[in-house]
């Protein structure tokens, strides 16, 4: 099971519509449910994010660094650590 601290779900919290077109959580509990279901993960790097996109085999048309950050499933929790959500 994922355990994401408060950061984590604060962050998905205010960002989610970024990747969803309506509110997916409104409450912490709800947002830490959602990440678990989806099997959501939180990466301390730029080439953490990286590397996760290449092992899922997921197709970032030679994105690297800053750009693959732009990708709407990744949300920059603002200490250096990204969670990327598969929506």
């Amino acid at each position: 099971m994922h355990e994401f601290d408060e950061a984590v779900l604060e962050c998905f919290l205010d960002n989610q519509l970024q990747l969803f077109p309506e509110k997916v959580a409104e409450t912490l509990e709800e947002a830490e449910e959602f990440l678990e279901d989806c099997m959501a993960v939180v990466v301390d790097s730029v080439d953490e994010v990286i590397e996760f996109f290449d092992e899922e085999g997921i197709d970032m048309d030679g994105a690297e660094g800053e750009d693959i950050l732009e990708a709407a499933e990744v949300f920059d929790i603002g200490d250096g650590r990204y969670l990327i959500v598969e929506g």
